[in-house]
């Protein structure tokens, strides 16, 4: 979410050329939470992983969902006496989008392994900024990711076809949560609009985590993985994003967020054992690169600006 309340640069001048010491201090604090962020999440990701076998991943994910829920109304602190229905309905939909990004990506990693369903994730905050450009740079882009997808879902003995679907389908997610969020970011001020959306997700999830862990009883171990998950997954994110937002511009934030499958995949290998061939290596590779530049060149459009409130493309804020 956009909280960069750094005095804009002179019109001309580069953010290099404008920036003091100071700045620049700041600016590197703030590439080190962006980068402690993704190193977060994606340790929680794999720890959440070694909680499936004994509460699957929708006992993770409901777990999950109520760390985020209590940890962004400390945060938010959402008066929800006071939202018009206008401002419901944006809110109603990122809830549901909370709930089915997560299940559908965890059960994604328990199928596919850590590095191949966030890399395919990423497809979704790349679509929405490809989305209705016409530059050849772009158009380059979303033919070398098309051409990654097709590496990683390349027929092998051992290719996991709905695995693969269950990991488009928390990109497609991240996708609406993008758009959402920013009609959300418009009608609500601050991080009311969020917090109130994690609430109602955490919610939705009672009696869907009270039946998983009914079926699923859960063992202090896997109690104390699916816990560290919320943290290193939802909370830690979520306040080192809002701290390197006021140090860094928006379009840094997308930017550096690309380097989370190349995370997903080195912890996956770290924590999980999870090994990928050459092929999936460079496919990771090429999407990581096709967003990367599709972030930084869509900072200089001015198709680019959002409102305050809405998180920058390439956001993976999510509780």
């Amino acid at each position: 979410m956009k909280l960069d309340s750094s005095p804009a640069a002179p019109p001309g001048s580069t953010a290099a050329e404008g920036a003091t010491p100071s700045q620049r201090m700041g600016r590197g604090a703030g590439v080190a939470l962006m980068l402690g962020s993704g190193l977060s999440n994606q340790t929680g990701a794999s720890i959440a992983a070694l909680a499936f076998p004994v509460l699957g991943p929708t006992g993770v994910v409901a777990v999950r969902q109520w760390v985020a829920a209590v940890a962004l109304a400390a945060v938010g602190r959402p008066r929800l006496r006071h939202f018009t229905a206008a401002q419901w309905r944006p809110v109603l939909g990122l809830a549901v989008v909370f709930a089915a990004m997560n299940l559908s990506l965890y059960t994604a990693i328990e199928r596919i392994g850590l590095g191949l369903a966030v890399t395919l994730e990423f497809l979704g905050p790349l679509a929405v900024a490809l989305a209705g450009s016409r530059r050849r740079t772009d158009l380059g882009a979303a033919l070398a990711a098309t051409g990654a997808v097709a590496v990683l879902a390349r027929p092998t003995p051992s290719t996991d076809y709905p695995g693969i679907g269950l990991a488009l389908l928390a990109a497609a997610c991240w996708a609406s949560y993008i758009l959402l969020n920013r009609t959300v970011g418009a009608r609500l001020p601050g991080l009311q609009g969020s917090a109130a959306a994690a609430a109602v997700s955490g919610t939705l999830y009672l009696p869907v985590g009270a039946w998983a862990l009914w079926h699923h009883p859960p063992t202090p171990a896997a109690l104390g993985c699916a816990l560290a998950a919320g943290v290193l997954s939802s909370t830690v994110p979520f306040l080192a994003d809002l701290l390197a937002l006021r140090r860094i511009p928006a379009h840094y934030f997308g930017v550096f967020m690309s380097v989370n499958p190349v995370f997903a995949a080195l912890v996956g290998l770290a924590v999980l054992g999870q090994r990928l061939d050459t092929p999936a290596w460079l496919a990771i590779a090429v999407i990581v690169g096709a967003n990367t530049l599709t972030i930084a060149t869509t900072a200089h459009r001015p198709s680019a600006h959002r409102p305050t409130g809405s998180p920058p493309i390439g956001s993976p804020e999510s509780p």
